[in-house]
């Protein structure tokens, strides 16, 4: 277990460099196991959940070799194993070695996934949708067992309830090296997806339409890695940091991003009253006064990301008004809020059900002992600590490095004052 000691209430400048997407890396390390060869990523973040993934492909006999943004994984002597349940718990976005398993062995078992805990995710829609490709679903004691008959999968018509990414997912995981043609309709468009489909497209792959809500898939009998893959920029890391920037920034350069990946997140910014310059691949922040409060409804992307409203919060404490935030894809996403207060914020949720949250003007804010429940809360938490006088420990900042590489010595390099400590395990 780690904290984070922040002493605030100092103004920042220099420049960020935003690593890889934490969201495609964690589904581009399962779908590496489809691959005949071995399989090199660059730009890959260094972070908890990489390493956890690391974990689990060693389980199945696939080694793995992460030096600077390198990851190489060689899937060539993959064996069926069980899967380490720790290991499995620790993050969610292990449900996606269901799909590469189902895709590489026709069967997979997987223990129910863990991660950040905010609220219901159910995966019936990739139960839905592995059922489809011709796959019998089971689930027993937290772990879910999928298997096929004799006749293995086969391509499918399948529509998706519910947007969802981890389904759309893991339905090109399953269905890539499935015969026949498989068709997900209401999919999700998010960058991630686009780079999956990149992926394995530049392997063999015959995916069309990602990027739409129409994705249609050509099964093809093997995939063979020719390349190195280089992951897109982290849309959700750079948004953080937009949002600490113009929070405490004098003047910060926000570098390696794709600002069309952001446009929603961008003109809510702008809507504020924020000083920006929006570059080819850069996006830079100065400083910011006046701030106007806003109205923020979460959407499935393109619209304003979820996995940004609690970064943003620290941000609206500054605006002269009363915002709100609407957040109806994970309306218990409210964990930062009592931390949040703990500091001083006048943060509410007034309605859990229908995720809405409302943030007032809060120009004191004090440093004070948190705790960061999930990665984002722990986002909003490091922001609003630096914008507070004294000194603030964030624990479980565990949470916060499983999807921030670096952070310490991004901050650093802006003049923040910071440190990671390793607690002690108490027996």
């Amino acid at each position: 277990m780690s904290k984070l000691i922040i002493n605030g209430g100092k103004r920042l400048s220099g420049e960020i460099s935003i690593g890889g997407a934490k969201n495609s890396t964690v589904a581009l390390i399962p779908a590496a196991i489809l691959a005949d060869t071995p399989v090199r990523f660059d730009s890959v973040p260094d972070i908890l959940d990489v390493h956890n993934l690391m974990l689990i492909l060693k389980s199945m006999n696939v080694s793995s070799e992460f030096k600077g943004d390198v990851l190489t994984i060689d899937p060539t002597n993959i064996v069926e194993a069980p899967l380490p349940s720790k290991a499995i718990k620790s993050l969610r976005a292990s449900y996606y070695f269901m799909g590469a398993l189902l895709g590489r062995f026709q069967r997979a078992t997987v223990s129910f996934p863990g991660g950040d805990n905010i609220g219901p995710r159910p995966i019936d829609q990739h139960i839905k949708a592995f059922k489809a490709l011709g796959a019998e679903v089971s689930e027993h004691d937290g772990t879910v067992t999928i298997k096929t008959g004799p006749d293995g999968l086969h391509g499918a018509q399948i529509f998706l309830d519910i947007v969802s990414v981890g389904a759309t997912i893991n339905t090109i995981l399953a269905s890539v090296k499935a015969p026949g043609t498989t068709v997900i309709g209401n999919a999700a468009k998010e960058p991630e997806i686009i780079d999956i489909a990149t992926f394995l497209n530049n392997m063999g792959a015959n995916i069309r339409g990602a990027g739409t809500d129409v994705i249609r898939i050509e099964g093809v009998p093997t995939l063979q890695a020719r390349n190195t893959h280089t992951i897109i920029p982290d849309r959700i890391e750079a948004g953080t940091y937009l949002s600490l920037a113009a929070a405490v920034g004098d003047g910060i350069l926000i570098t390696n991003i794709i600002p069309e990946h952001l446009e929603a997140f961008v003109a809510k910014l702008e809507e504020m009253g924020c000083d920006l310059t929006v570059y080819e691949d850069s996006i830079y922040v100065g400083p910011s006064h006046d701030l106007k409060p806003i109205r923020i409804k979460v959407m499935p992307y393109p619209g304003f990301a979820t996995d940004l409203q609690q970064p943003l919060t620290p941000l609206l404490f500054k605006a002269k008004g009363r915002s709100v935030i609407i957040d109806t894809i994970y309306p218990k996403r409210i964990k930062h809020i009592t931390e949040l207060n703990k500091l001083g914020g006048k943060v509410k949720s007034e309605d859990t059900d229908e995720g809405i949250i409302v943030v007032d003007n809060s120009p004191k804010l004090m440093g004070a002992k948190v705790q960061a429940g999930e990665i984002r809360a722990g986002a909003s938490l490091v922001i609003a600590g630096l914008m507070a006088d004294g000194t603030t420990e964030i624990c479980h900042a565990d949470n916060i490095l499983r999807g921030y590489g670096n952070i310490v010595d991004k901050l650093r390099g802006v003049g923040a004052d910071v440190k990671l400590e390793v607690e002690e395990r108490v027996n």
